[in-house]
């Protein structure tokens, strides 16, 4: 068992205990008492590789990392889902309503989507839905492009098979086997120091697309589906987004034998916020793709688009044309990316991160603001320019995830790792930095005693 694995393991016992006390708060100690509670969580997830190519059918490198959400969930017997989010209310769900499994566009953006989209997917695929209570928590900040929603949605999807399983979600053979990356173990000891709890086995692909549904269905984000398989798959994985179903590999990235700490730098600039700008770059793509006679850019070869570009500029604008070139180049990045972490070109790796972040900002645009009015602010954009002073050639960045604000991901010299994190964060005049290991477990649920 890996390090990272390891460590969710210690961190399961606090976080099942604070769960427990919590619900005993909200539902009556009586309820987990009473019946038979699962225990699942699902990590956040930090995007390696591709810049905003999943939803086109591309390829990424992707990891799970140390932070999770936890859920601790019981039948309740009421016909009502209730959900807890630690500092929110009670989501309620009546499955009662017959339209309780169809989209309500009242709760877009909202953790009640989440819960209701994620039920009536598993419900959808066959799975008997029944009223339950689930509490949950979360290490992974919000709004810095790590992927909260996902891993809340995919912690979901691991309680919803545990309780009512076996079911859509359900995985063939052990826990372990579950997992493309090889990383949804389960210790044989018990979270909570009982007896030994009997783990889930899931299929996390099954889960990874059905919170991509939900998503885009329910919460309201046209999104690829990157997030929920990095973190349902766990480790560290390319995916490749041309089949229908997407194909999970896992691949070695460890930035410390090569040198290097990986440090995200936050914006203090919440994505969510720029939901259109974000929206607007797969509309832009698929016009692309429509114009050139496909439904994804990954479904034309480039010289289809380079061929018809003056009509595409002409038709759709030159920021469309841009957008589409970007994905071209950037999949060939990626797969320049994998080829050297496969080869232990760690030089080359770093040159392509550098490249990448060069075309997320000036071809793809999604680093600066550019809603009316948000000119004066460019946080991200100013990160990144002050890696660019403070790293040179050595290291190197660019914007992680979806863009707008969120995070900059930085590969730091291990020697200079201090001095970076202490400039940034001065020159930022707040804690910017943050040291991320990636490689942690999947998606992983138990049965408790």
């Amino acid at each position: 068992m890996g390090a990272v694995a390891a460590r969710t393991d210690e961190v399961a016992a606090e976080k099942l205990a604070r769960l427990r006390e919590r619900f005993a708060e909200v539902f009556g100690a009586a309820a987990l008492d009473g019946g038979r509670p699962v225990f699942a969580s699902a990590p956040g997830r930090m995007e390696v590789a591709g810049n905003h190519v999943d939803h086109q059918g591309g390829r990424v490198i992707s990891a799970a990392i140390g932070e999770r959400t936890w859920g601790l969930a019981v039948e309740n017997g009421l016909g009502r889902i209730r959900a807890v989010m630690e500092g929110f209310g009670i989501d309620e769900i009546d499955l009662a309503d017959a339209a309780w499994a169809t989209p309500h566009p009242v709760e877009a953006l909202s953790s009640e989507s989440l819960v209701r989209g994620m039920a009536a997917q598993y419900a959808a695929a066959g799975g008997m839905v029944r009223g339950f209570d689930v509490v949950t928590c979360s290490d992974v900040p919000p709004g810095r492009g790590l992927s909260s929603s996902a891993a809340f949605e995919v912690m979901l999807g691991g309680c919803l098979e545990a309780l009512f399983g076996p079911g859509p979600f359900a995985g063939k053979g052990s826990p372990a086997a579950a997992s493309p990356a090889g990383a949804a173990g389960e210790s044989p000891a018990s979270a909570d120091g009982e007896n030994a709890p009997a783990p889930v086995a899931l299929d996390p692909v099954a889960i990874a697309l059905a919170a991509t549904a939900c998503e885009q269905r329910y919460f309201g984000k046209p999104c690829g589906a990157q997030d929920q398989l990095a973190s349902a798959c766990g480790g560290v994985v390319t995916i490749d987004f041309a089949p229908a179903t997407p194909v999970v590999e896992p691949v070695a990235l460890d930035a410390e034998a090569a040198g290097f700490r990986i440090v995200l730098v936050d914006s203090r600039q919440d994505h969510s916020l720029h939901q259109d700008e974000f929206a607007a770059i797969p509309a832009d793509m698929r016009m692309v793709a429509n114009a050139l006679g496909v439904t994804r850019l990954g479904d034309a070869p480039v010289e289809a688009l380079l061929g018809q570009l003056q009509r595409v500029r002409t038709d759709l604008g030159d920021r469309r044309a841009m957008r589409a070139l970007h994905y071209y180049d950037e999949v060939e990045r990626v797969c320049a990316q994998r080829q050297a972490l496969e080869t232990g070109d760690f030089p080359t790796f770093l040159k392509n991160v550098r490249l990448s972040g060069a075309s997320s900002a000036q071809f793809l645009q999604n680093v600066s603001l550019r809603e009316p009015g948000t000119e004066a602010r460019q946080p991200a954009m100013v990160i990144q320019s002050l890696c660019a002073h403070l790293l040179g050639e050595e290291g190197a960045w660019r914007i992680h995830g979806g863009g707008f604000g969120g995070s900059v991901l930085a590969f730091v010299p291990t020697a200079q790792a201090p001095a970076f994190v202490e400039a940034m964060d001065g020159f930022l005049g707040y804690r910017a930095c943050r040291e991320v290991v990636v490689g942690g477990p999947g998606v992983m649920a138990r049965r408790l005693p």
